[in-house]
């Protein structure tokens, strides 16, 4: 089994992913990395080149490589929910837990992460905060659908986040 972390950007994915990861001794694998890693560029020039389809696509093969493995930490894209095929892959082998924000904290912590800004093109024309109300509007549902457990990362600390998330995953079997 996995324990799979979704969300949108900046809602702590990867830091409350990398403190679940050291305290069940799994890795922590983050579909977005991979996708960069295995195309050797980075999520804007992939998009640049090939649009949103061709990260979508190369997004998919990563997330069923991921999902058929065991007994680790999955960071997943923001979008990759967007997919159900990702869903059901995610959902199949592991429990998937939804880090959520308002819209107003992500907004901050993306202007406060300078690698967030290089590496991830706009998701709409309008970009900035507007587009971060939309896109969480347009995606909501398919986030909720997708999870086993809701846990908003505004609310709480990274540690906070990660051990209410580790006590309810080995209560669920994990």
């Amino acid at each position: 089994m996995n324990l799979v972390l979704i969300g949108y950007r900046c809602t702590g994915k990867t830091t409350v992913g990398r403190l679940l990861a050291e305290r069940l001794g799994w890795p922590l694998v983050d579909t977005d990395a991979l996708i960069q890693e295995r195309a050797g560029r980075s999520i804007k020039e992939i998009v640049a080149a090939g649009g949103w389809p061709e990260f979508r696509r190369l997004e998919r093969e990563v997330v069923a490589d991921v999902a058929a493995r065991q007994r680790q930490v999955v960071s997943a894209g923001g979008g990759a929910i967007l997919d159900d095929r990702n869903t059901q892959a995610l959902r199949a082998g592991g429990k998937v837990v939804l880090l959520t924000a308002a819209p107003e904290v992500i907004w901050q912590r993306m202007k406060a992460d300078p690698k967030t800004l290089a590496e991830r093109p706009n998701l709409t024309d309008s970009g900035g905060m507007a587009e971060v109300r939309a896109v969480l509007e347009e995606r909501r549902p398919k986030y909720l659908a997708a999870c086993h457990l809701e846990v908003p990362t505004d609310r709480c600390s990274p540690e906070e986040a990660a051990a209410g998330i580790l006590e309810w995953f080995r209560a669920a079997g994990g």
